[in-house]
């Protein structure tokens, strides 16, 4: 059984997405979107390894039929938990998780070190009409300049999975004197999850 990420046929988790991209042109766009994620089945590999396959769905709101988005899949090997998402594979946990815990979460792919780093497990988390009595905060990066920023963090609730997902890649105007310092956007994205609701088929 893995605490914050419970994997078995039939698990599926709805989410409200909100995605905000900035170009460079000035102009921003935001949508607003339900994913919903399936897990369909599981096998067994050829080194002994659990893979379980998951399935996204995609509507524009309530009422709308569900429209297939994409496929991938997760992987538990020992100790870690390997999530594939547009054919890249992230080592999203590492078992049991536990408060300091650190890898790299590219161990699996070819886009270099990226350090992954376990805060604030055992705590409360409200997430839309929800309270989740223990969750975990995988920080993925959290960094912030005059010039950029990169932040990126995925929240799990014991029993539940994956609550709370945020993704902020800015690159900020540097080109003249003025406005530097001053967080003006030129292009990147802000990108949110908020669990909506999950079970079992």
């Amino acid at each position: 059984m893995i605490d914050y990420f419970p994997l078995e046929p039939g698990r599926f988790w709805v989410y409200e997405v909100s995605e905000q991209r900035f170009s460079l042109n000035g102009t921003s766009t935001l949508q607003t979107f339900q994913l919903r994620e399936v897990i369909t089945g599981s096998a067994t590999d050829p080194i002994g390894g659990t893979v379980l396959r998951t399935e996204r769905y995609r509507r524009a709101s309530d009422g709308d039929v569900w429209q297939p988005d994409s496929a991938g899949s997760i992987r538990i090997y020992d100790d870690q938990l390997i999530k594939t998402e547009s054919n890249v594979s992230y080592l999203k946990l590492v078992l049991p998780v536990t408060e300091s815990g650190r890898w790299n979460g590219n161990a699996y792919n070819s886009l270099g070190d990226d350090e992954y780093l376990v805060r604030n497990t055992g705590r409360p988390l409200s997430v839309l009409n929800q309270t989740f009595a223990e969750t975990a905060t995988v920080v993925q990066q959290n960094d912030s300049t005059l010039v950029n920023q990169d932040k990126r963090i995925e929240i799990y609730a014991r029993d539940v999975g994956l609550v709370y997902k945020e993704k902020i890649q800015l690159q900020f105007c540097s080109s003249t004197p003025t406005c530097v310092g001053k967080a003006q956007i030129d292009y990147g994205i802000r990108f949110y999850w908020r669990l909506r609701s999950y079970g079992k088929l």
